[in-house]
């Protein structure tokens, strides 16, 4: 991680101090923000590597930074992780749904942040996949070299998480998936996260694939699989 450029968003001082102290460690450049209005500014002009986002901000909230962040062409890849004290499943998916890479809730480990940090900026640059031969399975088609899905020939918005996981999915219809082998596949073995993480990123799928997030069936107490 060292040299790489981070925008640090929050309104409380000792979590930016924090941000700073661990992030400066390992040689990272650390900007911070106080406010919603100031980020969005800030990440235009300084187009930063990563971007760690909390989510109750004065004025603009962080949801609405993300959205704009996101439709905007300039800031639209960078990565960007959300630290929130706001837990329910609702808020995550919302922040999911809106490109957000990731979520951590406050409070966090120091170690488990660096660790999340590293699992982005890594897919961020991560080879494509070797794997490149798109899918076909029933109305959607998957084109992993253009990073490119399509239901009924319409093109799905789907976060690099999503798309991973829809992807893996359709290699195999009718298998079970559990949550430890997706997580072990989209995100590698030293992602600290719980297998929690994969069912809201499921829930996310399912609702930008709409009636045809039928065929994503949930098996009860093991995973997920699409229908064959």
């Amino acid at each position: 991680m060292a040299h790489e450029s981070i925008l640090a968003v929050d309104d409380e001082e000792d979590i930016l101090e924090l941000l700073r102290y661990n992030l400066s460690r390992e040689g990272c450049r650390v900007t911070a923000a106080t406010t919603g209005e100031e980020a969005v500014r800030l990440a235009l002009s300084l187009l930063p590597d990563l971007i760690l986002l909390d989510l109750l901000l004065p004025g603009m909230d962080g949801l609405e930074v993300c959205r704009r962040l996101k439709a905007d062409a300039r800031t639209r890849s960078i990565p960007l992780i959300m630290l929130t004290a706001k837990g329910e499943e609702a808020d995550i998916v919302a922040g999911l749904e809106l490109g957000a890479d990731d979520y951590i809730t406050k409070p966090f480990s120091p170690r488990v942040l660096l660790a999340r940090i590293r699992t982005v900026l890594r897919r961020r640059t991560a080879e494509v996949p070797a794997d490149n031969t798109p899918l076909k399975y029933k109305d959607l088609s998957i084109n992993p070299g253009r990073h490119e899905v399509l239901l009924a020939g319409q093109p799905l918005d789907l976060t690099v998480t999503e798309f991973q996981l829809l992807h893996l999915l359709a290699q195999r219809p009718g298998w079970v998936f559990t949550r430890s082998q997706m997580v072990q596949v989209v995100h590698g073995g030293d992602f600290a996260v719980t297998e929690r993480s994969v069912d809201v990123h499921i829930v996310g799928l399912r609702k930008k694939l709409g009636a045809f997030g039928k065929f994503l069936e949930t098996v009860r107490g093991i995973g997920y699989r699409l229908k064959d």
